[in-house]
């Protein structure tokens, strides 16, 4: 299979050089050149553990990776989860579920694509002698995750560029207390937007990106996106096939990338009934879904640090699916975007999306509702999914573990939510 840029200048190239690329040479982000159709393949499916189904929908894309090697990459990438299933999905009622993303090594929803993704480059750079510099920015939950998938990798280095004082100190510690002599954790004075444009800066020097094998983590690498597509299709496969299409889609997201996984799968055939933007008081996406405006904001610190972004990248790709894989219309949205900091949609068509935002009162009654109701603690992330649930069946994915945000969880419901993997952290200073 081949890939292309949203913006329609860089040469197609293959799924490995798609990932080792990370971002197109022409500042554009890697999109399949065409989606199959997996709507026939999800009755062969039904059943599969969730390694089986990674490998079997990572297969459609990855074609110039032997089918044994392959296989072998997934099922090493989810060795480190703590539950069987991986992704569990846990009924609240008839009308309410919940995709636990938390069960992973930094225990947020970034190590379904991290893990792979570390695993990825360790292949293909044993196949050359190169060594590369993989390069991100993180509002919270990349860095760590990244990090982690990382970790001691051969011929990989990692730089990760986070905003001093906006990330939590548990997220913190998992970047910095690694003693790992791959890892550079690098705190910057700004918002996390600050990174990720010196990290689309650097990406977008060629001789700079070309001199030091830059490499990408942040879901502007297509490996990312396509790796969450999976936890969908196989929470979908959880219900009977007559009630898959009753099923909205409830995802916290700052970036785009999460919920644009879902929506891409919805894409190529799985069933939905939508998918609902879930932001908290930086509501870039809210208000573009509500008016058509995307227009920049002030960031503003939050309950839920890991969305205080406001500027989506992975809303890029769902402009050249909403434009008709129209690259110059591409080109001059992205372009004005960059320069104004706004773009008028004419007739904004949202697809089958809709969203809802939650400012940090109401996350925190939320928090203390859920907890009542239903005896689960959840983090401020996923507590903005709980904001303005409609009547039908919803699936609300859980980004994060509660214990991650101690003192708001304590706070708000009197209960500390532990986890052995964060209360060593604690023990370890700041670097």
């Amino acid at each position: 299979m081949e890939f292309v840029s949203t913006r329609g200048l860089a040469k197609p190239l293959s799924f490995s050089e798609a990932v080792m690329e990370g971002l197109a040479s022409d500042g554009g982000l890697f999109v399949p050149a065409t989606l199959p159709d997996i709507s026939g393949k999800l009755d062969s499916w039904q059943g599969l553990g969730y390694s089986e189904l990674c490998f079997e929908f990572l297969k459609l894309f990855a074609d110039d990776i032997p089918e044994s090697d392959l296989r072998g990459i997934v099922e090493r990438s989810y060795k480190k989860f703590d539950d069987a299933s991986i992704a569990p999905l846990t009924k609240f009622d008839d009308k309410t579920w919940l995709l636990e993303l938390y069960h992973g090594p930094t225990l947020a929803f970034k190590d379904f694509a991290l893990q792979l993704l570390g695993n990825l480059y360790e292949y293909l750079l044993a196949k050359s002698d190169r060594v590369i510099n993989v390069l991100g920015a993180t509002s919270g939950y990349t860095g760590s995750a990244a990090i982690n998938g990382l970790l001691g990798k051969k011929n990989v280095n990692i730089f990760i560029l986070y905003p001093n004082g906006r990330v939590s100190p548990l997220q913190q510690r998992q970047m910095t207390c690694t003693g790992a002599s791959n890892v550079f954790p690098i705190a910057i004075d700004g918002t996390f937007d600050d990174a990720q444009a010196i990290v689309k800066e650097l990406f977008g020097e060629a001789d700079f990106k070309a001199k030091w094998n830059l490499a990408a983590v942040n879901s502007i690498n297509l490996a990312r996106i396509l790796a969450q597509c999976v936890y969908y299709i196989y929470a979908s496969l959880k219900f009977p096939k007559s009630q898959r299409g009753l099923v909205k889609y409830v995802v916290p997201t700052g970036n785009f990338g999460n919920i644009l996984a879902g929506w891409l799968a919805y894409k190529m055939g799985m069933p939905a009934r939508g998918f609902c933007v879930a932001t908290n008081q930086n509501d870039i996406l809210y208000r573009l879904f509500k008016s058509g405006v995307y227009e920049v904001g002030e960031v503003k610190p939050s309950y839920a640090p890991s969305m205080d972004i406001q500027v989506s990248s992975n809303f890029e790709r769902f402009i050249y699916f909403m434009e008709n894989k129209d690259c110059s219309k591409v080109r001059e949205i992205m372009a004005a975007f960059k320069s104004d900091g706004k773009w008028v949609f004419d007739n904004f068509d949202a697809q089958n999306f809709s969203a809802t935002k939650c400012e940090d009162l109401q996350i925190a009654e939320n928090i203390a509702r859920v907890y009542k109701r239903y005896g689960k603690i959840i983090d401020p992330h996923t507590a903005c999914g709980f904001q303005d649930l409609d009547g039908g069946v919803n699936v609300i994915l859980s980004t994060a573990h509660p214990a991650k945000f101690p003192e708001l969880i304590e706070k708000t419901v009197g209960e500390r939510p532990l986890s052995p993997i964060l209360e060593a952290l604690k023990e370890k200073r700041i670097e």
